[in-house]
C-alpha cells in the first residue's frame, strides 16, 4: 500500500513536469508540488510512526494546503488530481473515518473558482474519485488486518496443536509404556517368588517379562518420534483377548466378552477403546487387589460401542479421577465424542465404563 501510494505521487509530479515543459511555464510553478511530494512521501513515512493524534492533523491540514495550491496553479491537470487521490488515501490511513468524511468533502471545493456548471461537473468528478480512493484504502487496510489475524489465529492453532500433541505423548507413554512396565515389574516377581524352586517356571516368566520390556522399548520409541502407530494393529477383540492374556499370566484371571456384530471402527475410537481396556487392566493389577477380572465389549447398539472393565477388587468410595492415566482415559474418548464413567464400590469392585460413537 505504501509503495504503491509512493508510485502514484511519483507519476503524478511526472505528469505535472511534463505539463509545464508543454505549456512553457515557469519551473517555479512545481514548488508546491515539489514540497508536496516531499510530504507525501518522506513526511507521511515518518507521522505514520507517531501514535500521537495532533501530529498526523497537522500533517493532513498541511498535505491539504499543498494540494489545494498544486490544484490550483496546474489549473487542475491530471496530475494536480493524482495528487489529491493521494492526500486522501492518506488521509485514510492516518485518521479516524470522520476526519476521513470530511476531507473528501471539501476536496471538490478546490473547482470553487469555476463557472458554476463546469464547476459543479469538475467537483462531482473530484468527488467520485475521492470517495473511491477512501474507499479502496479502507478495503485494503481492512484486509491487511484480517490478515495479520489470520497469521496470529495460524500461531494460535499451531500452538494448540502443539499443546495437544504433547497430550497425546504423554497419554501414549502412560498408557503404553505404563502397562508393559507394570506386566514387566508382576512377572520378576513371579519368577522371583519361584526360582529356588522351580527354575524351569522361572525361567518361562523372565522369558515373558523380557518380550514384554521389548514391547515397552518399542513404545518408547514411538512416543519419543511421535509417531501414531494405529493400536491395535489386529481386530479389537483380539487386541483385547492379547491384553486378557497378559493380566491372566501376571496373576489376576481375566475374561473376554463381546456382545453384538463386531464392526469397524475409527482409528481414534478404536484406539480410545483398546488404551481404555490397558489402563483398566493395569489399575486392577497394580491397585484393586482382585481375584479375577472382565473386559466386555458390546456392540448391541447402533449407533455406539461400549468397553467395560470390571474386576472384584477392594474398589473405592466414591467416583474419582483415578489419576493421570484415567484422565487420558477420559480425554480419548471426549476426543472422539465420546465419555467415560468409572464406578466403583469398597469391597465389591469397580468397573470402569467408556463408550464411543460407532
Amino acid at each position: 500500500m505504501r509503495r504503491a501510494l509512493a508510485a502514484l505521487t511519483v507519476a503524478a509530479f511526472v505528469t505535472l513536469v511534463v505539463d509545464v515543459v508543454a505549456a512553457e511555464r515557469s519551473v517555479a510553478s512545481l514548488g508546491p508540488a515539489i514540497a508536496f511530494v516531499l510530504a507525501a512521501t518522506f513526511g507521511f513515512a515518518y507521522v505514520e510512526r507517531r501514535q500521537r493524534r495532533w501530529p498526523r492533523y497537522a500533517f493532513v491540514a498541511a498535505l491539504f494546503l499543498l494540494g489545494g495550491a498544486v490544484f490550483t496553479q496546474a489549473s487542475a491537470n491530471v496530475g494536480a488530481t493524482l495528487l489529491l487521490v493521494v492526500l486522501v488515501s492518506e488521509t485514510t490511513l492516518l485518521l479516524p473515518l470522520p476526519a476521513v468524511v470530511v476531507v473528501v468533502a471539501l476536496v471538490p471545493f478546490f473547482h470553487a473558482g469555476m463557472a458554476f456548471a463546469e464547476g459543479l461537473r469538475e467537483g462531482l468528478g473530484l468527488l467520485a474519485a475521492a470517495v473511491f480512493a477512501a474507499v479502496l484504502t479502507k478495503l485494503l487496510v481492512r484486509e491487511q488486518t484480517a490478515r495479520a489475524k489470520l497469521r496470529e489465529y495460524a500461531l494460535q492453532v499451531e500452538r494448540l496443536a502443539a499443546a495437544q500433541e504433547r497430550n497425546r505423548v504423554a497419554r501414549d507413554i502412560h498408557d503404553g509404556l505404563g502397562h508393559s512396565l507394570t506386566v514387566v515389574q508382576m512377572q520378576i516377581k513371579a519368577a522371583r517368588a519361584v526360582l529356588a524352586s522351580q527354575p524351569d517356571r522361572a525361567d518361562e516368566v523372565l522369558a515373558k517379562a523380557q518380550d514384554q520390556a521389548e514391547e515397552a522399548l518399542r513404545e518408547v520409541r514411538r512416543s519419543v518420534g511421535a509417531l501414531r502407530e494405529p493400536q491395535p494393529a489386529v481386530p479389537l477383540p483380539e487386541a483385547l483377548r492379547a491384553l486378557a492374556a497378559e493380566t491372566s499370566a501376571a496373576g489376576v484371571p481375566t475374561q473376554v466378552g463381546v456382545t453384538g456384530a463386531v464392526r469397524a471402527l475409527l482409528a481414534d475410537a478404536e484406539e480410545s477403546l483398546f488404551r481404555a481396556a490397558q489402563e483398566g487392566l493395569t489399575n486392577v493389577r497394580k491397585h484393586a487387589r482382585a481375584s479375577r477380572a472382565e473386559l466386555l465389549l458390546d456392540y448391541s447398539q447402533p449407533a455406539a460401542v461400549r468397553l467395560e472393565v470390571r474386576d472384584d477388587g477392594a474398589g473405592t468410595a466414591g467416583e474419582g479421577d483415578g489419576g493421570y492415566g484415567l484422565l487420558g482415559v477420559r480425554e480419548r474418548a471426549a476426543h472422539v465424542g465420546g465419555r467415560m464413567t468409572l464406578e466403583s464400590v469398597p469391597g465389591t469392585g469397580s468397573t470402569l465404563r467408556v463408550e464411543v460413537p460407532g
